[in-house]
């Protein structure tokens, strides 16, 4: 494709940097609609159809917070989703890191558990179900990072609702952490109190949908969803603001070339990541589920693009079937080399039980360093140091003509981009592990059967792509879609499309846990056939999703 016309306006970018630099963006506030009306109204003069409109989020927002040690108060900060409470008091437990193995080793039912390293919903899940009634985490230096502790994944149901943290919960700078944990490796019994104002609850919530579809197109045609988050940590001009002055400036020029479109661009701006736990995009999945299993094609997420000093472009997540678009995207402009690297559970990734293929998240990132988990975006990020100046308006225009790269590549290819051949070989490979950790406990050839025939069926499709008329290539983009509304889930999720499964960290292929739980138990535990149960139960859906996503494929190949 011609790079004419596609080359980003540093200075436009800039301005939109400028604009967003100007309000704090709490989710739910005067403050982040006011910045909504601000994309509104670009997105309008772009030529869009834009609503912006409000839904009901569970929201929670960080406020005042109190730890005193020995009489003394500590610098600290609390998190969205901890406990508020106008006072807790309890002897501190070190839990390491807070794994589940150093959970399991240490007793901290109605004490206060010390962690190194910063706030995470998996370690607040795990001190809440031990009885923990606080946690104090220790920062890897002496910034203090805002952090959403939830294991819920968007707004709480009320099946949800009584996984949400029960525990308090605090950090404080490094070298105050590190005295205290020194106290307790020596054996000395500490006391500590704590206090957290926590300002959690039912919001309206903006959410802002601008949608262009193609000219050849009508209202029901297919469309790329293109993705960003707008509420912020602070001023938050790296997150989430360089992304969205990428997504504005991508759909500028895009637009511009709408006559070469094969198929519409809905963009969306989220509210709710930082404060919600993804509660727009969780919201957005549900609402119009109907239409997005129906209709969107890809999943294009943008996060934290054009940080100073990010100069590392492999990392982004993208699912198997897509690594070819994101290889691509990220070679022509860079001359770097994509790694391929799977999704984490992040980055309002909300879409996968529909079925819908994705690909990045947050797009550049810093060279490795020595402070473990926050290298990736800078020491800015979620900090009230995510100022204007650590944007680098060269790096900008980078990350936004690989943005662009991807959604050219989706929106204007005659026969949809994905290459299920990778996501059958990926496959492929984890059921060979399983079958060795398995032996004969339970039989999965079947299993083994459908991923050769998907592998084979794939790469027959490919090469008759090459060679499709106008007439046979509306049928080939349909059969695409309809199989990845079976083979997307069961690359990310546990296999249940209409709940969004909890924020916690997932294994690889989820789907597949149940055999790989039968798979870890000793030879001759009383428990095999229990686990044997659900193992074949697991193996039966994901043939089942193998077979029909099959179907679809040979339907238009014979």
């Amino acid at each position: 494709m011609s790079e004419t016309g596609f080359e980003p306006d540093k200075d436009q970018l800039m301005e939109h940097i400028r604009e967003f630099s100007r309000r704090v963006k709490l989710s739910g506030t005067a403050e982040e609609l006011e910045s909504f009306r601000y994309l509104q109204a670009q997105m309008e003069s772009y030529g869009y159809d834009v609503r912006l409109i409000q839904h009901d989020a569970y929201i929670s927002l960080p406020g005042k917070a109190r730890v005193i040690v020995d009489s003394r108060m500590l610098r600290c900060i609390t998190h969205s989703m901890s406990v508020s409470t106008s006072g807790v008091s309890a002897e501190i437990v070190y839990v390491g890191e807070g794994t589940a193995a150093e959970f399991s080793t240490t007793d901290v039912a109605g004490k206060i558990v010390l962690v190194d390293g910063i706030a995470s919903e998996e370690v607040a899940a795990l001190a809440s179900v031990a009885g923990a009634i606080g946690q104090l985490h220790i920062s890897p230096n002496e910034h203090l990072y805002e952090m959403c502790v939830s294991p819920v994944w968007g707004s709480p149901s009320q099946h949800t609702r009584s996984i949400l943290p029960s525990t308090v919960i605090c950090s404080v700078p490094n070298d105050e952490g590190a005295k205290l944990r020194t106290r307790c490796e020596q054996g000395e019994a500490v006391t500590i109190s704590m206090q957290a104002e926590v300002d959690t609850g039912w919001r309206k919530t903006p959410l802002l949908i601008a949608e262009l579809g193609s000219l050849v197109g009508n209202q029901d045609e297919p469309f790329v969803l293109f993705s960003g988050h707008h509420d912020t940590w602070h001023y938050g001009v790296m997150d989430n603001g360089g992304a969205n002055a990428t997504m504005l400036e991508a759909g500028r020029l895009l637009a511009a070339h709408r006559c070469e479109w094969r198929r519409g661009l809905r963009i969306c701006f989220w509210s709710g990541h930082s404060h919600g736990r993804y509660s727009g995009s969780a919201w957005y999945a549900d609402e119009y589920w109907t239409e997005l299993e129906q209709r969107c094609i890809a999943h294009v997420n943008v996060d934290s693009t054009g940080g100073k000093g990010a100069s590392v472009l492999t990392n982004s997540g993208v699912v198997d079937e897509l690594k070819a678009v994101a290889f691509e995207a990220v070679e022509v402009i860079s001359g770097q080399k994509h790694a391929g690297r799977r999704h984490g559970r992040a980055a309002d990734q909300s879409f996968w039980g529909i079925g819908i293929p994705s690909m990045f998240g947050s797009l550049s990132h810093q060279p490795a360093g020595p402070v473990k988990m926050l290298t990736a975006l800078g020491w800015w990020w979620h900090t009230p140091h995510d100022t204007i100046e650590h944007i680098d308006p060269q790096n900008l225009v980078r990350d936004t003509r690989i943005v662009l790269g991807a959604l050219r590549a989706l929106l204007m290819s005659r026969i949809l981009p994905y290459d299920y051949t990778a996501y059958a070989g990926s496959l492929a490979d984890e059921i060979a592990h399983l079958k060795r950790q398995l032996g004969d406990r339970l039989d999965i050839s079947a299993l083994e059967s459908g991923v050769s025939f998907l592998r084979d069926n794939a790469a027959n499709l490919v090469a008759r792509s090459k060679s499709a008329s106008d007439e046979e290539t509306p049928r080939i983009n349909a059969a695409l879609m309809r199989a990845s509304r079976r083979l997307v889930p069961l690359n990310y999720t546990t296999g249940e499309r209409f709940h969004h499964d909890s924020a916690l960290p997932h294994p690889v292929w989820p789907s597949l846990e149940g055999i790989r739980q039968l798979a870890r138990q000793p030879e001759g535990s009383a428990d095999l056939p229990f686990y044997a149960v659900h193992a074949r139960q697991t193996r039966n859906r994901i043939c089942h999703a193998l077979r029909e996503a099959n179907a679809e494929l040979e339907a238009v190949l014979t």
